[in-house]
């Protein structure tokens, strides 16, 4: 037996959950499972519409994570501090949902069949003759409007109901202790659903064009349909277990919270959420965590994005070979799942959360070195393989995002969640909110600042590659030095079984009972 978790060895290491604990896990294990499977189907979908659509490329990505991203970053923040304000937790779930679900319907059967009519290509072409050539990508996404609102629900759909209402809901029913076996478990989840949309959206976008279908005037346009349809049914479907989560009463009216947290109904707004943040060194660092890991994602992502595109400018093609990268993403995050899982029970929480950085340390080096050097000695090598130096730079920076994409949904998402829970209810759920809601869209903006400026100084995103590169270098060290920071504090409170209380404007730790998970322990 585990003398860590009571369990044996195998079942320690492939389902540390007790039948007990099934009634409450399996529902929510299937929520996230479909709500990951959404958001992979979507990630694939907004990339691909927006970098083939017409006079568009990797370029327009960068404008729309400053111009459209963060804003709505914003947005849906402070109408989810809204929400949560008048609305209870379960409420505020049906309601967002519910809005994403109605856009992606909307999308389907009006906005993208009209996509002619409603594209104003006059206009953007007037833009494109006066404005510089590095404006490119900014004009593309106004040209293309109905796919930038796509992209952006798309992105606002991993913020807002996997990060904050999932994992909100997960943080709030889960302790330190269990929440080392679940959220393994919750990865691994993921993990599959990951393969799932993969294989799935992979075989859809693969399919030519069917006149039976009654949807779309070509391939790509009938694939749209069919993958919005996926999305569509998981999420209703998801609602639907929620609701059941909570009709059983094994939502949060089982949760044994301490008295003062159940009857105080906890008002948010965005400024007092930010509050949180410049007052605590413990959200502080896990605030500069997600700002550089989501700077240091999306430096490498547009570069290699942009690679993808100049091998498959084809729609179809191109969401095919993202799709086959995705399946692999999940394969590779499956396998580390069990190593992961084993890590987090073994070592300490630093130890686990320095493993992602150095990840993106290692394979972020290996991608820009050939990327940069792909025309020296190594155009000989791809020609004595039968390849290109272009496939073979990307076949490298696909590489790269399956390694760091499995590390994301291994460590860094189990981790991450994990230093929430120290926190006492109000400080985990306002700073969870301001770091979740908006601060990780602000890395992803901040990152696209980069690459936006030094778009318009060089004039594409191939001749700015290097120093695109330097700059991944200092967003990695960054990141290092907050989770060692993190690290500290976190033993600190866990050792001592305190929680970390931000009500009355100090940092100050106080007793907190721990919360339990089930019904029956």
């Amino acid at each position: 037996m585990s003398a860590l978790t009571g369990f044996g060895r195998l079942r320690s290491l492939l389902w540390p959950i007790h039948a007990s604990e099934h009634k409450k896990f399996v529902p929510m294990f299937l929520i996230f499972f479909l709500i990951c499977f959404n958001y992979s189907i979507l990630r694939t979908a907004k990339d691909t519409l927006i970098i083939t659509a017409p006079s568009s490329g990797a370029e327009a990505i960068p404008f729309l994570k400053v111009w459209a991203i963060l804003p709505a970053a914003l947005l849906f923040t402070f109408i989810f501090t809204r929400l949560s304000n008048h609305l209870s937790r379960e409420k505020v779930f049906y309601t967002l949902m519910g809005s994403f679900l109605g856009f992606f319907c909307i999308f389907t059967f009006l906005l993208y069949p009209n996509q002619d009519t409603l594209h104003p290509h006059s206009l953007a072409d007037k833009l494109q003759d006066i404005l510089p050539q590095g404006f490119s990508g900014l004009i593309a996404i106004i040209r293309n409007w109905t796919y930038t609102a796509f992209y952006i629900m798309s992105e606002m759909w991993s913020t807002m109901i996997m990060t904050v209402l999932f994992w909100g809901f997960a943080n709030e029913v889960t302790s330190v202790r269990d929440a080392k076996r679940f959220y393994a478990i919750l990865g691994l989840g993921a993990n599959i659903a990951t393969i799932c949309a993969g294989r799935i959206s992979g075989l859809i976008s693969a399919h030519e064009f069917t006149p039976s279908i009654p949807f779309g005037v070509d391939a790509w346009g009938q694939s749209i349909f069919m993958l919005n349809m996926l999305v569509i049914f998981a999420g209703i479907l998801s609602m639907g277990i929620f609701r059941w989560l909570h009709a059983k009463k094994l939502g949060y009216g089982s949760i044994a919270h301490p008295k003062s947290e159940t009857t105080k109904k906890i008002k948010m707004g965005i400024r007092e959420n930010f509050k949180y943040l410049a007052k605590s060194k413990y959200l502080i660092c896990i605030a500069v965590v997600v700002l550089m890991f989501n700077i240091a994602l999306n430096l490498i992502e547009v570069v290699w994005k942009n690679q993808v595109k100049l091998l498959y400018p084809n729609a179809n093609d191109f969401n095919t070979y993202m799709c086959n990268v995705l399946t692999w993403i999940g394969i590779v995050a499956t396998a580390g799942a069990f190593f992961s899982a084993s890590i987090m029970r073994r070592f300490s929480w630093t130890t686990s959360a320095l493993i992602p950085p150095a990840i993106f340390l290692v394979t972020g080096v290996g991608f820009f070195s050939f990327f940069l050097f792909q025309d020296t000695s190594l155009s000989a090598f791809a020609l004595l393989i039968g390849s290109t130096p272009l496939a073979i730079g990307v076949f490298f920076g696909s590489l790269q995002n399956i390694l760091a994409r499995a590390s994301k949904y291994t460590l860094f998402d189990a981790t991450k969640e994990l230093s929430f829970i120290p926190l006492s209810k109000e400080s985990r759920m306002k700073g969870k909110a301001a770091i979740d809601g908006f601060g990780s869209r602000l890395g992803k903006s901040g990152s696209s600042v980069i690459h936006q400026g030094l778009i318009m100084a060089f004039g594409s995103i191939a001749l700015s590659a290097p120093f695109v590169g330097g700059i991944l270098l200092l967003a990695i060290g960054g990141w290092i030095g907050a989770v060692r920071i993190l690290g500290k504090e976190f033993h600190k409170l866990t050792v001592t079984d305190e929680s970390l209380d931000l009500t009355e404007g100090t940092q100050e730790a106080k007793p907190e009972p721990e919360m339990a998970t089930t019904d029956i322990t």
